[in-house]
Formats: C-alpha cells, structure tokens, sequence
C-alpha cells in the first residue's frame, strides 16, 4: 500500500507540493523553506516527482577528461586548496606538449570531454589559451571541449586587450565548444567581499555569461555551497541563475558543488555531511525549473551520496573524471578514488535503480555495441528523444 503525498510531504509542504504538481515555478520564499524544513524526505519526494517527469529512469554520464593546466593563481581564495602558496602545492603550469601527453595518456579510454580549467596565472600569454583549445582539438578531433570559467575569460581577454565578446570568439575559432560552471561560486557580494574579492563579481560573471549566450556557445552553472554563505544566500544564487537562463537559454545543466574545508583558509568549517548534500541537490531540482539537468558531482560527494541523490532530483551522474585535481589530489586526505572505469559507472547506477545512459557533452545518448563498451570504439550518437 503506497502512502498519500500528504503523509510523505507533511502538511506545511502541501502548497509547494501542490505548485510542483501543476507545474508552477516556486518562489525564493519556497525555496527557503525547503531548505529549513527538517523533511528532507519530503523534499526528496519531490524532486524526484520532477526529475522523473523529465527523465524517467535516465542517469547520464560522460567520458571526461579534466585538465587542469596551472595552479598559479592570483586570485588568493579563501576556500580553495588547489592553488600553489607557502605549505601547500609546488607551482606549475603545463607547456603545450605535456596537455598534448597527457590526453595521449587517456587515448585508450576514448574521451569525449575534456574540462579544462585553472588558475589566474598573470605570466601565460593571449596565444598560449588559444594553444591549449587547438592542442586538444589536433590530439583528439572529435572530442568536445569545455574550458574555461568566466574568471579565465575576463584574464584571457585583459591578456589580448580586447572584449570578452572577442575573446570568445577567438577561443571558439581556435575549438572552444562550451563554457564550464564555476568562477562565481555564489552570487552574493558579501560572501564576494570576504572569500574571494580579488575575483569578478557577480554582475561581471553574468556578463560573460550574456557574451557567451550572444554566441550561442552551451553553459553550464555551478554553486559552491557549506562555507560561509547563508540559506538565503542559496535560495537567491538559483534564482539569479533562474533569470537568467530565462533570458538567455543557454544553460543545460547545472550542478551543486559540496565545500571541502580541508587545507584552505577555512579548515574550521565542519565537513558537510551526505544529508546537506542530498538536500542542496534537491532543492536544485525544484528551483531550477529551466535547467534541464541536474549533476551530482561524485568527486565532492562521493559515489555513495551521488546513488542517493539519483533520487534526490539529479538526474546526471558527471563521468569518469580522469585527474581531477582541484579539490585534492589522489591519496590526499584519505582513500579517495577518482576515477571510475565504465563498467563502475553502469553499475553505481544501476545498484541505485536507475538506467546507465553515456552522453556526449550536449546530452546526446551514444550508443555503443556491447563488447566495445570497455573501449568506446565505433561510437555513434543518437538525440535522447529518439533514443527514447
């Protein structure tokens, strides 16, 4: 016997349950009532009732490779770990030849994403960003490359003293396919001020992100979430972006990142847990209405919380994320794995109750033969509605 909404939502859920329902957009009120209301449960619910609604069954994945090409930075967060400074990572940033060894090394995985992104390194040139696109596209021609958050653009195109606009199409010229999440964090001026000031701000960050769309370049948005920023300041980043996907129409995914305190400026911050995860996964789902997918970033919130949260309102499990290293590096702070093969990927998917469907980067289903899954070989793709 199946129990009413009323018994899993709970009464004073029932009017958002009820706009869910119908289809109505939930306001910033709604939204930080669903943060505070101890049923998380009931939030669960129903985000799942709109994550099924999109999706069904569906759980994508990715091929992905991330190449992280400096950890220079400039910018001195107060939250991130991956630059270099005193007591903390060595410097480097990568010559053109080691990207182009290091997508040689994965060559057997067959990529169909690399993610590239970095630090703010003041000594690297106009050309050396265009280098590194084009680099990608001759080792691997039909890979899709997403590089590149609005922080990167604003330097790239400060570099070439010329307009993001340009900038971008430049980047696009030399085989830019799409922009990441990330740069912003959260958009609110004072969690700007006091984490990471020396950064753009919010309204800079949405003007990359109009440029973009202007060119029709594919977006992607990101929250960081669990440092210092409040409930509140949750509930108006997913409005802000909500807006603005309104007005532009180029983002497809979004994806909430979990605060990893450990060797940043914050490390006395506790270390979020599994249910604040699923609980900022969810509320993502019923918030963003014009987003068509949501991500559980297994990296930050293991591949454990990532099964759940399939239930949770994410519908899209990222990839196999060869050499991650922003938020730590393998063997750091404990056994962390960061890889998954494909065969690790179906089945983390499957053991959830969800059906394994590998994407490319705009969310085409590749089909692949059977016994050439391992390898990725004679891939062809097919648009999800006919796939469906």
């Amino acid at each position: 016997m199946s129990l009413s909404p009323e018994r899993i939502v709970g009464q004073d859920l029932m009017d958002i349950y009820r706009k869910v329902e119908s289809g109505t957009r939930l306001s910033a009120e709604d939204g930080v009532r669903l943060f505070e209301t101890p049923n998380l449960t009931g939030v669960g619910y129903m985000a799942n009732i709109v994550r099924e609604r999109l999706h069904g069954k569906s759980t994508y994945f990715v091929r992905n490779q991330h190449i992280n090409y400096t950890n220079i930075c400039n910018k001195f967060c107060k939250f991130c770990s991956f630059y270099a400074k005193k007591g903390g990572p060595d410097p480097y940033e990568m010559s053109i030849e080691e990207v182009r060894r290091r997508l040689e090394w994965h060559r057997d995985v067959h990529i169909t994403e690399v993610h590239m992104v970095g630090g703010i390194n003041p000594r690297l040139s106009y050309q050396y960003y265009m280098d590194l696109v084009r680099v990608v596209k001759e080792t691997l021609p039909k890979v899709h490359v997403k590089a590149f958050t609005a922080v990167e653009i604003e330097q790239i195109a400060a570099k070439g003293g010329v307009s993001h606009e340009q900038a971008l199409r430049d980047l696009m010229d030399a085989g830019l396919d799409s922009l990441p999440g990330g740069g912003i964090e959260v958009l609110s001026d004072r969690v700007h001020r006091e984490l990471f000031g020396k950064k753009l701000g919010g309204d800079q960050w949405k003007s990359v992100a109009r440029a973009a769309a202007k060119l029709g370049l594919t977006q992607y948005a990101t929250m960081l979430y669990g440092h210092i920023e409040t409930i509140e300041e949750r509930v108006s980043h997913l409005v802000q972006l909500r807006e603005l996907n309104d007005e532009t129409g180029h983002f497809v995914c979004f994806t909430p990142l979990s605060f990893h305190p450990e060797q940043t400026e914050l490390e006395d911050v506790k270390p979020l847990t599994g249910y604040v995860d699923l609980r900022n996964i969810a509320v993502s789902r019923l918030m963003l209405d014009n987003f068509d997918h949501i991500k559980s970033f297994w990296i930050m919130n293991t591949p454990e919380v990532t099964q759940a949260a399939l239930w949770y309102g994410a519908d899209d499990a990222d990839g196999m994320v060869h050499e991650y290293e922003i938020t730590y590096k393998e063997g750091d702070f404990g056994n962390k794995k960061q890889v998954l093969t494909y065969k690790n990927m179906c089945a983390m998917i499957r053991e959830a109750g969800r059906v394994p469907i590998e994407r490319d980067s705009l969310y085409q289903e590749i089909v692949r033969e059977q016994e050439e899954a391992e390898t990725g070989m004679r891939r062809k793709l097919v648009p999800l509605a006919m796939a469906r």
